[in-house]
């Protein structure tokens, strides 16, 4: 596992191809913990060359993945009971929450089926899930297969967390910076409520002048699995970039879950420090906002067949972006925000993830309910 070395501490037209109805009023309390540590980890995607970006899953490669018949890797329930949203999950109508990746996944409508019927959530019906490319049109761009599993991957994080939201995926044409900006500019331009980015990719110079990614509502970023240091787009002011925990059910106090940083975070190379962040780790914008459950080992479940078995164990920072985005819209707030502040400004409605107050890996903690979004 790694370690976090950080200063002071060791460590639409839309493409309509199904809908979302809500969650199912008698939907079973399904709940697999995650299994032990020290399994071995893959990247869904290669490292990409600079001005490329790769999508941040990591997938546990546990050989069989279904226990007692469900997958292993925390599901919905689990993720409702650890971030207290069981009482705010059936929220979320109205709300479209984009996804942004490159190429396309051909089997997501199936696999986003299977994951929803296997926790109980309401299936996706007409107008739910709509696939469009990076100029809105219908001409898919090529499948590939470690980007199928980010898109799964997003899919299900929205599902599980908003089930109510309708969910846009705005498929770049390759993992090229300019592509994916342009996709993240279609999503904007088809309306959508909230914009998830689980891909990251190198800096560069200029990085937050006329940035796509400055949409006028709430963007999520992947703030990477590298260890201390950070890329594009969770650099920029504009985005709650989002950090890695360690989630594990059981310990003290009434949450019920014990949380711990998984590494992560880092200084901006060119992003000018927002005004609204006043930690001393950075001149320029710091990473981390907040954080999500990302560490493989303590993972969450996903189902993926394209070029996959099915159901996978994923972590990495990308598990946190579409489920922020997926908070956001459920909180309704989304119309007011268009960066991180409320974040800070809120931070004692977030769980505080030690060391106490903000720090690098996990910025101002984890949900705690809505109330920080």
């Amino acid at each position: 596992m790694r370690v976090m070395i950080r200063r002071g501490f060791a460590l639409i037209g839309f493409v309509a191809v199904a809908g979302c109805a809500g969650v199912a009023t008698d939907a079973p309390a399904r709940s697999v913990l995650a299994l032990s540590l020290a399994t071995p980890v893959r990247a869904a995607c290669e490292n990409a060359r600079f001005g490329f970006a790769h999508c941040a899953a990591r997938i546990r490669e546990d050989g069989d993945v279904a226990l007692a018949g469900l997958p292993k890797g925390y599901g919905p329930q689990d993720l409702w009971s650890a971030y207290s949203l069981t009482d705010d999950i059936g929220g979320g109508a109205g709300a479209t929450a984009a996804i942004i990746d490159a190429y396309d996944d051909p089997n997501l409508l199936a696999d986003v089926a299977e994951y929803r019927s296997t926790y109980g959530l309401a299936a996706c019906g007409s107008g739910c899930l709509a696939k469009v490319n990076q100029m809105g049109g219908s001409s898919l761009p090529s499948p590939n297969a470690g980007w199928a599993v980010e898109e799964s991957l997003d899919a299900d994080m929205v599902s599980a967390l908003c089930p109510n939201c309708k969910i846009l995926l705005v498929e770049a044409s390759s993992a090229s910076l300019s592509d994916l900006g342009a996709a993240v500019s279609e999503a904007r331009t088809l309306g959508a409520t909230v914009i998830s980015t689980g891909y990251t990719g190198a800096e560069f110079e200029g990085e937050d002048a006329h940035s796509p990614y400055d949409a006028g509502r709430p963007v999520t970023a992947a703030a990477g699995d590298s260890g201390y240091g950070i890329g594009y787009p969770a650099a920029l002011p504009y985005v709650t970039a989002v950090g890695s925990t360690t989630l594990k059910k059981g310990g003290g106090g009434s949450r019920g879950w014990t949380e711990t940083a998984d590494g992560g975070g880092g200084c901006a190379q060119y992003a000018k420090k927002p005004a609204w962040q006043h930690d001393t780790f950075c001149t320029t914008r710091t990473d981390v906002d907040a954080a999500f459950v990302g560490d493989p080992s303590t993972g969450v479940a996903i189902y993926d067949s394209y070029q996959e078995n099915g159901w996978l164990v994923v972590g990495g920072t990308s598990v946190g972006a579409p489920a922020l985005a997926a908070l956001y819209a459920l909180a309704g707030n989304a119309r007011t925000i268009k960066n991180a502040r409320t974040l800070y400004a809120h931070a004692s409605k977030l769980y505080d993830i030690p060391p106490s107050g903000y720090d690098e890996p996990t910025g101002n903690g984890t949900p705690d309910g809505l109330g920080a979004f």
